[in-house]
């Protein structure tokens, strides 16, 4: 890359500099710039501004691979992906987006409404010549994902829901952590006072089997701002109260994957029968399995994933031919 196609591509994507480094345009090297567009096997990160904050994203694969695109869910990050990803670059362009509040990026200065930050994928995956998407998505992530799709018809080619709940009351009740820290005036002293120790209490719930929480999600969710954790929970609930998502899918016409453990704790297994009303849909449960099977057994859901993904392509190939 020349310096004027270097300056013109971070124009274009709206690159800051990364946090603690050097603000000034000089600081993006025309190799990031061609490796936060191209992607690579190793992956390449980045920060795009936007109006609302700076959004860290995260690409790997080859340029021209299909497109596939991964959303955590509340106070995780892009990391609870690493135990898939590597299985996944050899075939598609993977995306993964940190939602502005959670991991690095940055707070909101707007809000943390689900179709807010669902735009704010979109603008992300304009800026990255991203083209037709594959989206797939964890626990609150599943809103957002749907919520692409709704407000995106021009980007999304197919959706990936995994632990999910479907509606509202699909929910397992709030625990008694839960239910302090949403309480006004006390909640917000808790949080200030959270551990590592408390975190990862708190999170227990987030897994059935006998695995730990890697390292990075602990801390992604140690240095979630109050504001941003109440705000993402109360946004999730008036999206679902709004409207559920298998209503929402319907009128799509996308094909869809969900993937549920059937022994998650935190919405109820059998809720997830409720989107078969989306048409061809298509549920797996997984025997055994928590609300996070990307770490509760890694293999299967790179199996499930690679073939929904991969018969996705195949049908793109032939439309276009």
């Amino acid at each position: 890359m020349t310096e004027h196609e270097t300056a013109e591509a971070a124009r274009r994507l709206g690159v800051a500099a990364r946090p603690g480094s050097d603000p000034h345009p000089a600081s993006i090297s025309s190799d990031s710039i061609e490796g936060a567009v191209a992607g690579d096997g190793d992956g390449r990160e980045l920060f795009l501004s936007l109006a609302a904050g700076e959004l860290h994203v995260v690409v790997a694969g080859p340029q021209d691979a299909p497109a596939l695109v991964l959303i955590h869910g509340t106070a995780s990050d892009v990391h609870v992906w690493d135990p898939i990803v590597p299985s996944l670059t050899a075939e598609f362009r993977v995306i993964r987006v940190d939602l502005l509040g959670h991991g690095r990026s940055t707070p909101s200065t707007d809000g943390y409404g689900i179709l807010a930050q669902a735009r704010r994928i979109g603008e992300a995956l304009d800026r990255l010549d991203a083209g037709r998407v594959s989206v797939v998505a964890h626990s609150m992530g599943c809103l957002v994902a749907t919520a692409l799709a709704e407000a995106r018809p021009d980007l999304v080619c197919a959706v990936g829901l995994i632990d999910g709940g479907p509606d509202l009351e699909a929910a397992a009740p709030d625990g008694p952590a839960f239910t302090v820290l949403l309480a006004p005036g006390i909640g917000r002293f808790v949080w200030a006072l959270r551990t590592e120790g408390m975190v990862r209490a708190a999170a227990a719930s987030a897994v059935t089997r006998d695995v730990e929480l890697p390292n990075e999600m602990v801390r992604a969710a140690i240095q979630m701002t109050y504001p941003a954790f109440v705000g993402t929970d109360r946004a999730a609930r008036d999206y679902l109260e709004e409207r559920d998502l298998p209503s929402r899918l319907v009128p799509l016409g996308l094909p869809l994957l969900v993937l549920f453990g059937d022994a998650d704790k935190r919405w109820s297994p059998s809720a997830a029968s409720a989107y078969l009303a989306v048409p061809g849909a298509r549920l797996e449960l997984l025997p055994g399995v928590g609300h996070t099977p990307m770490l509760e057994d890694t293999a299967e859901t790179v199996r499930l994933l690679r073939r929904f993904l991969s018969q996705v392509a195949a049908k793109g190939d032939r439309a276009a031919n």
